[in-house]
């Protein structure tokens, strides 16, 4: 039987006279890899906003592993298992790439502050096992020959797999990419929806992801919600969003 992750159940908000997400249901199970695609300002980040407790419901219902997380700070909700990326990079940019990735490992940091800053044992040990976790993440990513250059230094397409190397390090048991691909070249695109897969069935992660560009989503998602205007219009296998009369109108142009 499989394991309900995520349920979205008439999740709303509003900011003034603006509904920006009106009523949004949907549910992602253990192991998805879950698209959500629109148009420009339909929602979808919102959305995500609204999973990470950026902004909290004004009304509905965001269940995470049956607690209701709407609301809560979003450090509680990466404490709990949801991290992501965001559309506009957010790397630290004078810090290595190891150390980028350290840094979302030390979510995970047991050993107290007074440890830390006393070089005790215990928090030694523990900050070599985070760093050794940080350079397998980098190895999965295929970025461990560049573990000491600045983050800043960088191609776009490598930055844009730091920031996944580094939301994975939290151990999170859902991933959400906000538009991972943008900014890739063919061959880059290709090798992420490699290891967006390999997130999911080598990690057994959960991934929801927001995209622009549809034949990376196809062929990678096998399973689409589709917003417009904050509200639902359709949701499905890709076969079936492709060519949805509403999806291809709103959205798409054509099937794809």
């Amino acid at each position: 039987m499989n394991e309900t992750v995520l349920t979205l159940t008439n999740a709303t908000i509003r900011f003034g006279g603006l509904v920006a997400v009106n009523n949004v249901s949907f549910s992602l199970q253990k192991g998805d890899l879950f698209g959500l695609i629109g148009p420009n300002g339909a929602g979808k980040t919102t959305c995500f906003n609204l999973i990470t407790g950026v902004y909290r419901p004004t009304s509905g219902v965001i269940d995470f592993k049956g607690q209701n997380i709407g609301g809560l700070p979003p450090a509680k909700i990466a404490t709990l298992g949801i991290c992501r990326t965001f559309q506009n990079i957010r790397l630290f940019p004078a810090l290595s790439v190891l150390e980028n990735v350290v840094v979302g490992a030390f979510l995970r940091h047991t050993t107290s502050l007074a440890s830390a800053l006393c070089y005790l044992p215990p928090s030694i040990k523990e900050t070599r096992a985070l760093r050794q976790e940080a350079f397998e993440l980098l190895e999965v990513m295929d970025l461990s020959d560049v573990a000491s250059v600045r983050s800043a230094d960088l191609p776009y397409g490598k930055q844009r797999r730091l920031e996944i190397a580094r939301a994975m390090a939290t151990q999170p048991e859902l991933i959400l990419l906000d538009e991972p691909a943008a900014g890739m070249n063919q061959k880059e695109k290709e090798d992420l929806q490699s290891t967006v897969r390999r997130i999911r069935d080598d990690f057994g992660k959960t991934v929801l992801l927001i995209e622009h560009d549809m034949r990376f989503v196809m062929g990678l998602c096998e399973r689409i919600f589709v917003l417009d205007h904050g509200e639902e219009i359709a949701q499905g296998p890709p076969e079936a969003i492709r060519n949805d009369p509403k999806v291809i109108e709103a959205y798409l142009g054509e099937a794809v």
